[in-house]
């Protein structure tokens, strides 16, 4: 991602449908340009009177297992794909119209949005795009669980996810690093998909939710591997856990220029970084500024 550059939005309009992963209820999401400054906002476009909610971290709804958004009526579940493709392809403003509360599953990855996106084409814009400049290392979060910001080496937007389950569950450790940009987005993290073991898989189902959901529709991994399915990249989890990360942190509303680092991290941890981000982002006055992360306040002492 480049460290100073101006806000994007995308040149025509697109869509994709599919259904979601806890309703079952097919949606469609289309994506449209938007004016510098606005953002992502988020429209429900199936209610009468088309509630819209700005895709930021202060409408964030902490959940398990998934991002949500919430303003009024406007209600949005499991943003993080989405927010990660956008982020991925440097999409500052669009108008995102869905047709239902939960957005399509889709194959369990970004691709599907990625592709969608890549066919309307981009245009620059007038407007500067805010970032934050990490200066000085700071970690949030537990001996066992945080999320840590460096300063950049080249000034690069760098994430890393360091993967690590106890000793029964069958996915191996594993890491996932990439230096951000659309290309390598596209290549190396939007296919990465959502990935569950044989008992998480099974808890949801007898939950009676995600019946409808096939181990084609997301990698259900059991002791030999994933099942009726194959991994796309040896450290496939590790990955998607990478896209979560940027789609969470997006909802922050600035590029970040330093290197992200989340080891065992999730939703929860992921919008509290993107919470404490956010109270501290570039003023439209002085948006070529970094942003002082030595005030944020840490929970644990790096």
């Amino acid at each position: 991602m480049n460290p100073s550059r101006h806000e994007h939005t995308i040149a025509g309009s697109c869509q994709i449908t599919g259904r979601g992963y806890w309703t079952g209820q097919t949606v469609t999401v289309e994506m449209h340009p938007a004016a510098h400054g606005s953002g992502i906002r988020m429209i429900r476009s199936d209610l009468p009177s088309r509630p819209e909610c700005p895709a930021n971290v202060q409408h964030r709804e902490a959940v398990a297992m998934r991002t949500n958004l919430i303003n009024g009526e406007a209600r949005f579940q499991m943003v993080e794909h989405l927010m990660a493709a956008l982020a991925g392809m440097e999409i500052d403003n669009c108008i995102v119209e869905v047709s239902g509360e939960e957005l399509p599953g889709l194959d369990g990855s970004s691709l599907g949005y990625v592709e969608q996106l890549a066919t309307a084409g981009l245009i620059i814009q007038a407007q500067s795009r805010k970032r934050l400049v990490i200066r000085e290392r700071y970690r949030i979060g537990q001996p066992d669980s945080w999320v840590e910001l460096a300063p950049s080496v080249r000034g690069e937007s760098y994430f890393e996810y360091q993967l690590s389950f106890d000793d029964e569950t069958p996915i191996v450790p594993q890491a996932s690093q990439v230096d951000l940009t659309p290309d390598r987005f596209m290549r190396e993290i939007a296919p990465a998909r959502t990935f569950v073991t044989t008992q998480q898989a099974e808890a949801i189902r007898s939950a009676g939710v995600g019946s409808h959901v096939t181990n084609q529709d997301l990698l259900v991994i059991g002791e030999d591997g994933p099942i009726d399915n194959r991994f796309r990249f040896t450290n496939e989890c590790a990955r998607h856990k990478t896209l979560d990360l940027i789609g969470d942190l997006a909802l922050s509303g600035v590029d970040i220029v330093g290197r992200v680092t989340s080891f065992r991290g999730g939703h929860r941890l992921n919008g509290e970084v993107a919470s404490r981000i956010a109270a501290f982002v570039v003023s439209e006055s002085s948006q070529s500024e970094s942003i002082p992360t030595n005030r944020i306040q840490r929970t644990e002492a790096a």
